[in-house]
């Protein structure tokens, strides 16, 4: 049983959703992310990366970075820029990019579910990439980026997504990056008590992206519930924000690799090793992007060719996965990566970068690019349902949510 729940957002003055909405806050590094606030002074990121507002030599992680953060949504919110829902609701969030929608509902989910792993993971978080969101989230008392969660196609949501999107968006706006944006408030009681109902049907709900940001939520719940005596559970800092995706409407990226190191192979042994569990094709010089499973590009010494894996797929779902096959029989054998989350030997390239920069990049490194076929959402519910883990950079979801258009304060 899933307990997924309406909510008070605060969201942007109408008008101004368009300025405020910005990327997440880990798709930029500190130079990039200053430079976004200082073409658009609303943007969300002077609060997501409150560390734009201070000289270089202020450290990303100092403490005054994240009482800035919480002063100036506090400002934000008091001078009119961000206003609060009167009552409860919740919110269907629409992306088109390329000409393909998807359409999420904002919400609240349970900590509780998360602990009980009814919201269950695909992937491993890193401690240290937790504390600065946990920081963040403790400071402002609440969050400011949505955890993007994906469950099994409901056809009586669906029903109710339909009709709600007949009516007038309350926001419509086209981002830089040229995906459109459209919020509607669902506040009608009805469909709001279909909805939750719906969801509480729902043995599983499953993490597509932001274990960081819902890791770090809920140590901050769990850090509440133990500073507060008179704890209930009906706390707002038990429930954290999310929109929630039906599965048919995602689309998974490649998520690709370069090698920078070749060990001293030359490219007659490195062909001769992998032609031993794959077949090899060459390319020439067009890019090569595999168009089924059990297929991957690589990109070699100006040249692309195919790689065709000749054996049998495992029945575990984690090493069926086409990016565990490249690790298990390629990446570790023949390159010595053995861990691919802290091997410096290895970087990882998403889809939306193109070929181009595979090819780049492993020109400078005088190394080697791997285009790899999508993982699917069949692939990573299988994994989660299992409780085991996808290997890093498995998935790529496009496009991403912003921040800023929902924010829930406890």
């Amino acid at each position: 049983m899933a307990v997924i729940e309406p909510f008070r957002a605060y969201r942007p003055k109408k008008g101004l959703e368009g300025k405020i909405a910005a990327l997440p806050y880990d798709v930029y590094d500190r130079e990039e992310a200053k430079k976004e606030v200082e073409k658009e002074p609303l943007s969300f990121l002077k609060i997501d990366r409150a560390e734009t507002n201070f000289p270089d030599s202020v450290d990303t992680y100092d403490d005054r970075v994240y009482e800035k953060a919480a002063e100036l949504l506090k400002e934000m919110t008091d001078q009119g820029y961000f206003v609060q829902e009167e009552k409860a609701c919740f919110y269907l969030y629409e992306q088109i990019m390329d000409g393909r929608s998807q359409t999420g509902i904002a919400a609240c989910a349970s900590v509780e579910d998360y602990c009980t792993q009814v919201i269950k993971k695909h992937e491993n978080t890193r401690a240290d990439k937790e504390e600065d969101r946990i920081r963040h989230v403790d400071a402002c008392s609440a969050q400011t980026g949505p955890i993007f969660l994906a469950y099994r196609y409901c056809e009586e949501i669906d029903k109710i997504v339909k009709e709600v999107k007949k009516t007038a968006p309350e926001y419509d706006f086209v981002s830089d990056d040229g995906i459109t944006h459209r919020v509607w408030v669902v506040a009608d009681p009805q469909k709001l008590q279909k909805i939750t109902e719906e969801f509480a049907a729902m043995e599983s709900i499953y993490i597509a992206d932001g274990h960081h940001r819902c890791a770090s939520a809920v140590k901050v719940a769990l850090k509440r519930k133990a500073e507060n005596p008179c704890h209930t559970g009906k706390e707002e800092y038990n429930r954290f924000l999310s929109v929630l995706f039906p599965d048919k409407e995602l689309m998974i990226m490649d998520y690709n690799r370069v090698v920078k190191d070749r060990k001293g192979k030359t490219k007659e042994e490195i062909l001769s090793w992998i032609g031993k569990e794959f077949s090899v094709e060459r390319k020439g010089k067009e890019a090569y992007k595999p168009k089924e499973k059990g297929k991957m590009g690589m990109y070699m010494d100006g040249g692309w060719y195919e790689l065709s894996f000749l054996g049998k797929r495992s029945e575990d779902p984690v090493e069926a996965l086409d990016v565990s096959i490249l690790q298990d029989k390629i990446l570790k054998p023949l390159f010595c990566i053995e861990d691919p989350k802290t091997d410096a030997g290895i970087q990882f390239v998403g889809g939306i970068r193109g070929t181009e920069e595979l090819e780049k990049r492993a020109d400078r490194y005088g190394g080697i690019a791997f285009s790899m076929y999508p993982t699917d959402i069949g692939e990573l519910f299988a994994v989660a349902d299992a409780g085991l883990l996808m290997p890093p950079k498995s998935t790529w979801f496009e496009p991403k949510l912003r921040s800023g258009l929902f924010i829930h304060k406890f």
